[in-house]
């Protein structure tokens, strides 16, 4: 994992502690932060290993890299929820206006509806 960090960059940051610290400090620093890295890897593999230990030879068949936060893209994941895979029934709307619905009912040989408290 090199968090987008690239030579230049590293060289570019080494130079700045050097001038933060001093060429003094700098190497107890250094020491500081080469034994943070050894901790940090040590209870990252000691996590791995309870987890083999726990899961048993299931471990070893789990695809990690499917399970990475990193590669999940929002906008992909809502369009694929979206998008179904069978086509959408078209439903005709319902004829909305009084005018329709009394041509609809006189094609039909139906009388007109009559509202005697409309006047």
């Amino acid at each position: 994992m090199s968090f987008g960090l690239t030579f230049e960059k590293l060289v570019i940051i080494g130079i700045i502690a050097v001038f933060l610290l001093g060429p003094e400090r700098l190497p107890y620093y250094a020491s500081q932060l080469a034994r943070l890295t050894k901790t940090v890897r040590g209870m990252a593999n000691g996590a791995k290993e309870r987890m083999r230990e726990e899961m048993g030879p299931d471990f070893d068949e789990v695809d990690w890299k499917k399970l990475d936060p990193r590669q999940y893209d929002p906008r992909r994941i809502i369009r694929e929820a979206l998008v179904d895979d069978e086509p959408v029934p078209v439903i005709k709307p319902p004829i909305v206006s009084a005018y329709a619905q009394r041509q609809a009912l006189l094609r039909d040989g139906k009388p007109a509806p009559f509202d005697s408290e409309a006047t």
